[in-house]
């Protein structure tokens, strides 16, 4: 009981960091989008009581939060545009609150909600998240669905941050590899569904019929753990299957994995088109 007592206060720890750093994002969030705004107003304020000295350590210190906010923004790769709040229950040693926040990592976009409970027992105050609903938004969300799910049922709010921006790492990387090669070898690589997609397909202008399909997914553990998993499909009429002696259609896959073992995932897919235009 202890251990697991000792497991919960690690989790409430956790989540209590996360939310008071959002809370900071948050605030900034508003001084990015309403920072004119709120200048006019201080400044108003300020002339009404004569304190020009004021609003210039305003102007100061909305500056600073501006540049945090970026700066914050650019180390962590996740961009709030919305934050609402509603008290949905407040007593002496109670409250819940309702909240959704918005926004993007990379091209992702995201919705959560969540509903916080704090309960103050003596002199500790206990936090949990409850009741976590997540919304993803873009053509890569496919392979992170299950993960997602994982962790609405787990309520890891700061599971599912953390893998979000390593997430649109990777998605990013993949992206930037298949749109090279597509802009390099125009005439023999094509992506069907966008760079975006886990989809490059590699076909020689001298070959016809004979094609290779590079499927590109992210798996991404329960953990938050992702590890690219990459597949070769080759396609050929039956005419040169029968002529295929070297079994390459057969065996074309496990040369495949062979290769990204030895060269890695950029060298292997150059030397599959490479030996397509030969």
């Amino acid at each position: 009981m202890e251990q697991k007592y000792e497991e919960e206060i690690q989790m409430l720890q956790q989540e209590i960091k996360m939310l008071e750093d959002e809370r900071e994002e948050t605030l900034r969030s508003i001084f990015i989008q309403h920072g004119d705004r709120l200048q006019e107003e201080m400044k108003s304020v300020c002339e009404e009581r004569g304190g020009g000295r004021a609003l210039s350590e305003l102007n100061t210190d909305v500056r600073e939060l501006e540049k945090d906010l970026r700066r914050q923004t650019e180390i962590n790769g996740i961009a709030l545009n919305e934050c609402f709040v509603k008290t949905l229950h407040k007593s002496e040693r109670k409250l819940v609150q309702q909240l959704r926040l918005a926004g993007h990592c990379s091209v992702l976009l995201f919705q959560v909600e969540f509903a916080v409970t704090e309960i103050q027992e003596d002199e500790a105050l206990l936090r949990r998240v409850t009741e976590l609903n997540i919304v993803v938004d873009g053509v890569e969300f496919k392979d992170f669905s299950a993960f997602v799910s994982r962790v609405e049922d787990t309520k890891d709010l700061l599971l599912f941050f953390r893998t979000l921006r390593t997430f649109s790492e990777r998605c990013e990387e993949r992206r930037q590899t298949f749109q090279h090669f597509q802009e390099k070898y125009p005439d023999v690589v094509s992506l069907p569904e966008g760079c975006r997609s886990e989809l490059m397909v590699i076909r020689s202008p001298q070959l016809p019929g004979i094609s290779m399909t590079i499927l590109w997914k992210i798996d991404v553990s329960k953990d938050g753990v992702l590890k690219p998993a990459l597949e070769l499909l080759l396609k050929m009429p039956d005419q040169a299957r029968e002529m295929d002696s070297e079994k390459v259609l057969e065996n074309g896959s496990a040369y495949f994995q062979s290769l990204l073992q030895i060269l890695g995932v950029e060298a292997s897919i150059e030397a599959l088109i490479t030996s397509v235009c030969v």
